[in-house]
């Protein structure tokens, strides 16, 4: 288990670093922090958890009007232009073992964050202050550099400020100017077991029954239909609760790998839905059912296809050896 809000404000205690801290509700983003905090004195940080291809990890800390161009900073670091992307929430509790919009140096004193990259905005020490939040997004904290550079070095690390805006030629004669932030290693997770699996599933299910829940994907089913482009294949909402769990393995997936998409992004919606409660909602708003659902639609929706497609034609090639071997034969 990880660090928690106290166990990190009695550490900075430890250390004689001086700061403020400000209690508010729980925001994820810097202009919801700002709606409690603006009036305080400094600049609030932003903080992006990133992962390159080979699952390194890098935590980009920087003023909220700083423009950090993913591709620039990606080529800077020697990656390509396409090497750095978003690190899932999954990803953020395993290895920061923070929640969502808690992202910021302070992660690091986990001993799981230890191959974790920071970079930090050379603005930063321009400002009299700046505010993060201390491990847990309910609270801001305003500390200057020095102090925030002294909690770094009491963890073994060597507080490193470049200018992120910068987007330095990168070439046979001029090499990636960050490549030396760059992870010697990368971080392997850990796989859950099949049991783990199949308990988690069945939890998913269970708070399926919520009634809350069921709203929320009862509307996602209803959207789900209304996009559906085969008209003869397009079911009622009660049907696709009913027999989810056997679509995916109907013969008429195997004819039409759309609809074999559609079925799984459905059951995939409803388990991301599912884990949405009262609480979450009156927090973020009832649109966020939807948001997620779309979100998980389009990142999955090319992927998904291309495994139906390989279904398909290996129900195919099944089917034309049996009907080969069964074939009756002529005189």
């Amino acid at each position: 288990m990880g660090y928690t809000k106290e166990q990190l404000l009695a550490r900075l205690k430890e250390l004689e670093i001086d700061f403020a801290q400000y209690e508010h509700p729980v925001v994820l983003t810097v202009e919801a922090a700002l709606k409690y905090i603006g009036h305080v004195k400094g600049a609030f940080a932003k903080n992006l958890f990133l992962k390159d291809k080979k699952q390194r990890f890098y935590i980009i800390s920087a003023l909220s009007d700083t423009k950090v161009d993913m591709k620039v900073l990606s080529q800077r670091l020697g990656l390509g232009k396409g090497g750095l992307r978003m690190a899932s929430e999954e990803t953020l509790a395993e290895i920061l073992q923070v929640p969502l919009g808690c992202v910021t140096p302070f992660a690091l004193i986990n001993e799981s964050a230890r191959d974790v990259s920071l970079l930090l905005d050379q603005g930063l020490r321009s400002q009299e202050c700046c505010l993060f939040h201390p491990l847990s997004n309910d609270m801001s904290i305003a500390l200057n550099t020095g102090g925030l550079d002294k909690f770094l070095k009491s963890i073994g690390r060597v507080p490193a400020y470049v200018d992120l805006e910068a987007n330095p030629p990168v070439g046979k004669d001029q090499p990636p100017d960050l490549a030396s932030f760059v992870p010697s290693a990368a971080i392997v997770l850990p796989e859950p077991s099949e049991k783990e699996a199949v308990a988690q599933t069945a939890n998913q299910n269970q708070q399926c029954a919520n009634s809350n829940s069921a709203t929320v994907i009862a509307k996602a089913v209803k959207q789900n239909k209304e996009v559906k482009s085969d008209k003869n294949e397009a079911t009622n909402a009660k049907d696709v609760k009913d027999k989810a769990g056997h679509a995916v393995s109907s013969r008429r997936s195997f004819a039409n790998t759309q609809h074999f998409v559609d079925e799984v992004l459905d059951k995939t919606s409803a388990i991301i839905l599912s884990e949405i409660t009262k609480e979450t909602i009156k927090e973020h708003g009832d649109q966020l059912g939807a948001v997620v659902s779309d979100n998980i639609r389009k990142r999955l929706s090319s992927e998904l296809n291309n495994l139906a497609m390989i279904f398909k034609n290996t129900a195919y090639t099944e089917g034309f050896h049996a009907g080969t071997l069964n074939r009756p034969h002529h005189f």
